[in-house]
């Protein structure tokens, strides 16, 4: 045990990092979420707010802005805002299924902007359950190609498996396509399974295609496989390399928008979250289950996780060592 607990004070990186990684994880959450109390209504707002608004300043309003206008009215439609505000033409927009819909319209008729013309929308609600299983299936796929890639190779590194293969004629990149086709098999296998069982249950809202869904799936897989053969290039220490992974996948976790969905939050955090891969999956994937987009709806996301793929590969090709 003193001599574990030695080699572990020793690895000045492993050390680093699951003594630091805490203690930012908890800043960010400080920052990110701190002082926020819940609010009553959320209201969706295209174009400036009005001076003479005031239904908007009230504490009990989360005020959320859109740019895109087709995204704001499927907010509403699916109850995930609870009144939408267009301060360009002058009207509101209040889904008659909603339970929150008729409080909210009866605020707004009592302050300053109740002269705005009523708009009715309809849709069936989204279920947290049907928000949330495009972030299961993210979230199981990151850690499988991260630890599952990543953390073996540097298994290997250590143990010697590596130099001995090294001697043979297998090349760098004939084992390194292995390991990705394999977890490639691995992990779609997996997300197929885990949907389809739990789609007997629960039934899942499914607005677009499957053959999209799946398809967004594989390349989103190969990206986050990609993306753990960095980690897998060079280190050799398993201390380290779990405190490395750890650094990239909970900032991931958190903040691609698995558990919550990342309106609301600061405008920096939302920046930052579009350089995960993650972030980019679980918006096409949302978009195909929920809103019904095609691929030229998510090809937005779709040229980032390719770029980010083709970033990652040549990262890893050129500080890939063997020993």
């Amino acid at each position: 045990m003193h001599a574990r607990n030695m080699e572990f004070v020793r690895d000045k990186g492993a050390l680093f990092w699951n003594l630091i990684f805490p203690v930012f994880l908890v800043f960010v959450f400080s920052f990110a979420f701190s002082g926020r109390d819940e609010a009553l209504f959320k209201v969706g707002v295209i174009g400036e707010l009005s001076t003479e608004d005031t239904f908007s300043s009230q504490s009990f309003v989360e005020v959320i802005p859109y740019q895109d206008v087709e995204e704001a009215f499927n907010r509403i439609r699916h109850h995930q805002i609870d009144m939408l505000i267009d301060f360009r033409e002058g009207e509101y927009y209040i889904n008659d299924d909603s339970p929150k819909g008729d409080a909210a319209e009866s605020m707004l008729l009592n302050s300053d902007i109740s002269s705005f013309n009523r708009q009715s929308v309809s849709g069936k609600p989204i279920r947290y359950v049907d928000w949330f299983v495009p972030g299961v299936i993210g979230m199981n796929m990151m850690f499988s190609c991260i630890f599952g890639v990543g953390w073996i190779i540097v298994r290997y590194r250590k143990n010697g498996v590596l130099k001995r293969l090294k001697a043979t004629p297998v090349k760098a990149l004939e084992f390194v396509s292995a390991q990705l086709v394999s977890r490639l098999y691995i992990v779609l296998t997996t997300a197929i399974i885990v949907y389809a069982g739990c789609n007997l249950f629960l039934n899942f809202m499914m607005e677009g295609s499957y053959l999209n869904l799946i398809f967004l799936t594989a390349v989103a897989t190969v990206c986050m496989i990609a993306f753990g053969l960095i980690f897998a290039a060079r280190i050799k220490s398993e201390e380290l390399a779990s405190g490395v992974m750890n650094l990239a996948l909970w900032p991931m976790m958190v903040f691609s928008g698995i558990f919550f969905s990342l309106e609301g939050t600061p405008p920096i955090l939302q920046k930052i979250s579009r350089i995960f891969p993650l972030t980019h999956y679980l918006e096409g994937a949302r978009a195909i289950m929920l809103d019904g987009a095609g691929m030229v709806d998510i090809m937005p996301n779709f040229q980032a996780l390719i770029a980010m793929l083709l970033l990652f590969l040549v990262v890893t090709s050129l500080i890939f060592k063997w020993e």
